[in-house]
C-alpha cells in the first residue's frame, strides 16, 4: 500500500525488517494480505505471551463490551478495574508474600518507569539514579537517561542527566562482581557519584542483548542498596509476566524490590497497560501529582484478569516456559555446536533467549533468511548481534520446533554449511514421559 511511503514517518522500524501488510493473526502466527503465514517469534516485543486473539481474552473482552462496559474511565473506580486488581492481589501478589500497592501509570513501559523514577526521587529527596551498561528502559527522556543505547540516546536532542551508569553482571568478564564496585563508589564520598535516590535493574536486558544477571549477583545488589538507603527498582516491563518462567523474573532471586514496573503482557491481548508495584510506605504521592489520560485501560483490565485467572491460578504455566525454554536452550546449545567456529554463543533464560552472533550483520542475514521462510524474530543488542527469541509463551510444541528448524536452517544457509543437526523427533514427547 502506497499509503505507508506517503505518509508515515521515516521512524518506522519493525515495519522495514518485515515489509509486508498484516491483517490477520492467532496463536502464534500472523497473516498477510495475500493469505501467507508467518510465525511469530518477536510477539510484539514481547506483549503477547498468551499469543495473538486469545480466544478465551477474546470472549471476555466481547461480552464486556457487549454489555457497554466502561471503556475510559481516568482513574475512576470501576468493576473491571476492581475485579483485576482482586485478582492480581490473590493470585499474584499473597501467593509471593509481596506487599506492594499499584499505581496505574500512562500505558506504556516508558510510563511506568518514568513513574517510578519520579516518586524514588519525591521520596528519597535525591536525584541521581544509578542504571546499567547496556540497559533499556524506555524512550522519553526521563527513562531514556536510564537507557544505555546511543542510537535512542542520540536522539534526544537535549542532555540526558540525572543518572551515573554502573557495569551490569558480566560486564568486566566472567569472575568481576559489579556490585562491589557500586558499593565502593557509594562508600566513598569522593567517588563522584552522588548519593542516589534509586537503581533501576532488568533481570534480563531484553534490548541490550538478552544478558542475564545471576541469582546471586541480584542479591548482592539488593544487599548494597539497602545498605546504602537506596531504593531498588526493577524493570520487568519485558522480562515479566512468566516470560522466564515465574511470573516476575525477579522470584528465583529470592530478593524484595522496593518498585516494579510492568507492562507488555501485563494485559493479556496486546492491550496498552503499565503499572508502577512498590512498598506500601512509598505511596506519598499527593493526589493528581502524576497522572495521564490513558491510565484507565478497562478493556486491558478485563484481558488482564483473564490471564491472571487462566494461566496463574496455579504453576502449569510456570513449568510449561521453563520445559520449553529448555528446549530452546537444548536447540540452540545444538546449533553452536556444529556452526559455532566462535561465531556464536547462547544466553537467556526461560522462553526469553538469545543467540548472540559476531556482529549485527551476520545477525541480520540470518532473521532475514528466516523471514523468507516464514519466521518473524529479531535482532537484540547494542550492534543488533542477538538473534532474538520471544515466540508467545503458549506456542505448540510442534510450531516451537518448526521455529527453531526455520532459524537453523538460516544458520545454515548464511554459513554455507552442509551439516545439519540430527533431528529429534521423540524430545518433546520424552520430556512428557519423564513428567
Amino acid at each position: 500500500m502506497k499509503i505507508f511511503d506517503e505518509i508515515e514517518s521515516e521512524v518506522q522500524s519493525y515495519a522495514r525488517s518485515f515489509p509486508r501488510v498484516f491483517n490477520k493473526a492467532a496463536g502464534e502466527f500472523l497473516y498477510d494480505e495475500e493469505g501467507n503465514e508467518y510465525l511469530d517469534f518477536l510477539a510484539g516485543a514481547g506483549t503477547l505471551n498468551y499469543g495473538h486473539n486469545n480466544p478465551i481474552f477474546k470472549e471476555k473482552l466481547l461480552e464486556y463490551i457487549h454489555n457497554d462496559g466502561i471503556t475510559h474511565g481516568l482513574d475512576l473506580h470501576t468493576l473491571a478495574k476492581g475485579r483485576f486488581l482482586e485478582a492480581f492481589n490473590e493470585k499474584i501478589l499473597k501467593p509471593r508474600r509481596l506487599d506492594y500497592v499499584m499505581q496505574f501509570t500512562g500505558p506504556t513501559g516508558t510510563n511506568a518507569v518514568e513513574a517510578a523514577l519520579k516518586l524514588a526521587r519525591n521520596v528519597t529527596g535525591r536525584e541521581n539514579i544509578i542504571a546499567f551498561t547496556n540497559g533499556f528502559h524506555g524512550v522519553s527522556l526521563g527513562a531514556l537517561a536510564a537507557t544505555g543505547n546511543s542510537h535512542h540516546r542520540g536522539a534526544a536532542g537535549v542532555s540526558l542527566s540525572g543518572v551515573s551508569r554502573i557495569p551490569y553482571d558480566g560486564y568486566l568478564g566472567e569472575g568481576v562482581d559489579t556490585t562491589v564496585y557500586l558499593d565502593k563508589v557509594l562508600s566513598d564520598s569522593s567517588s563522584g557519584i552522588d548519593h542516589p535516590a534509586a537503581v533501576i535493574v532488568e533481570t534480563v536486558q531484553g534490548e541490550g542483548g538478552i544478558n542475564v544477571a545471576s541469582a546471586e549477583w541480584l542479591r548482592n545488589l539488593q544487599t548494597v542498596c539497602r545498605k546504602h538507603d537506596v531504593l531498588l527498582i526493577v524493570d520487568d516491563i519485558q522480562a515479566g509476566c512468566g516470560r522466564t518462567g515465574s511470573y516476575f523474573s525477579f522470584e528465583e532471586s529470592g530478593i524484595y524490590p522496593d518498585m516494579v514496573t510492568l507492562s507488555k503482557s501485563l494485559g493479556g491481548y496486546g492491550l496498552p497497560f503499565a503499572v508502577v508495584l512498590f512498598r506500601p510506605e512509598l505511596d506519598q504521592w499527593k493526589p493528581g501529582e502524576h497522572n495521564g489520560t490513558f491510565r484507565g485501560n478497562n478493556f486491558a483490565f478485563v484481558t488482564a484478569k483473564a490471564a491472571i485467572d487462566h494461566y496463574w491460578s496455579d504453576d502449569s504455566l510456570s513449568k510449561e516456559v521453563k520445559r520449553k525454554g529448555d528446549y530452546i536452550a537444548r536447540r540452540l546449545d545444538a546449533i553452536i555446536e556444529i556452526y559455532g567456529e566462535g561465531n556464536f554463543t547462547a544466553r537467556g533464560r526461560g522462553m526469553f533467549r538469545g543467540i548472540n552472533c559476531v556482529n549485527g550483520e551476520l545477525a541480520a542475514k540470518i532473521t532475514h533468511k528466516a523471514f523468507k521462510q516464514g519466521l518473524i524474530i529479531e535482532t537484540s543488542g547494542a550492534d543488533d548481534q542477538v538473534v532474538k527469541f520471544l515466540c508467545p509463551l503458549v506456542i505448540s510444541d510442534e510450531n516451537l520446533k518448526k521455529g527453531m528448524d526455520i532459524v537453523e536452517q538460516a544458520i545454515r544457509e548464511v554459513c554455507g554449511k552442509e551439516d545439519s543437526i540430527p533431528e529429534e523427533k521423540d524430545y518433546f514427547e520424552a520430556q512428557r514421559l519423564a513428567s
